[in-house]
């Protein structure tokens, strides 16, 4: 699973009036390992190299921030027809990859007091919590194994970020003990890249994190729906949210709000 955020992971703005800054998304994208190997990958790299310019010793690393504001490479986007081909193009490899989202939305002004057993009161730390409650039990269910891959933020955030993994991996949590998480992940240290490191499962993630946060705040009508691309993501993202087995809800499965 490759797990990237929107919003400001801090509390320091915990008490602001906009909804995009008091609160913070978490979204982790599920994909099967072959599935991204032959399919995914190799695809992804076709799209960078069909609609920007390109060299082997300088990849192109998609970061939504960059795409949405045509800066660098991506300027050729300000050309509304080549901005419509690639927008055509990464939503018909979005439609045709295999893969199973968890959001976890933190409303930090309510949350910030609150005990989250052993782990400290921080949003990203909360989000992760929840996310592998239900990853974990996905995997369970779906009797396959995984790990865990997250965008390095740099210094004492890595260090406290990788802690906050290890506690619920050799502790569990309020309501599962350290088996449930022991059993299906395989890995005891969450993984750590930075964005030049150029991965494509982080890259996807970072695409939708935005989206999700924005129809996860319309649905409390806390923020307006997504419009344009945003929406048509959006849109798709609600057809690959994990779901209760028998009765299809998504709300505590797929999207989870701490709120």
């Amino acid at each position: 699973m490759y797990v990237d955020e929107s919003g400001d992971h801090t509390f320091e703005a915990a008490s602001h009036d906009h909804a995009m800054r008091r609160h913070f998304c978490l979204l982790g994208c599920a994909i099967e390992d072959r599935h991204y190997v032959e399919q995914f990958v190799p695809s992804f790299d076709s799209l960078k190299q069909k609609h920007f310019e390109h060299h082997p010793d300088e990849p192109i690393v998609f970061h939504r921030l960059d795409l949405s504001k045509r800066v660098g490479v991506f300027r050729v986007l300000r050309d509304p027809a080549k901005a419509n081909a690639f927008n055509a193009d990464l939503l018909n490899l979005l439609q045709n990859t295999q893969f199973r989202v968890f959001a976890v939305l933190v409303d930090k002004k309510n949350t910030r007091t609150k005990k989250f057993g052993l782990l400290p009161s921080h949003p990203y730390h909360i989000a992760l919590l929840a996310m592998l409650e239900r990853f974990c039990g996905w995997l369970t269910f779906t009797r396959q194994v995984g790990g865990v891959m997250a965008e390095s933020r740099g210094g004492r955030e890595d260090v406290q970020l990788k802690s906050a993994y290890e506690t619920i991996y050799n502790s569990g949590s309020r309501f599962r003990k350290p088996e449930f998480f022991q059993q299906v992940l395989t890995t005891t240290q969450l993984k750590l890249k930075k964005k030049e490191h150029n991965v494509p499962g982080l890259q996807l993630a970072d695409l939708m994190a935005y989206p999700a946060m924005r129809r996860m705040l319309a649905d409390l009508s806390r923020y307006s729906q997504p419009d344009g691309f945003t929406r048509t993501i959006a849109e798709l993202l609600e057809t690959r949210y994990n779901s209760h087995v028998y009765d299809g809800r998504v709300s505590g499965y797929g999207k989870v709000f701490l709120v």
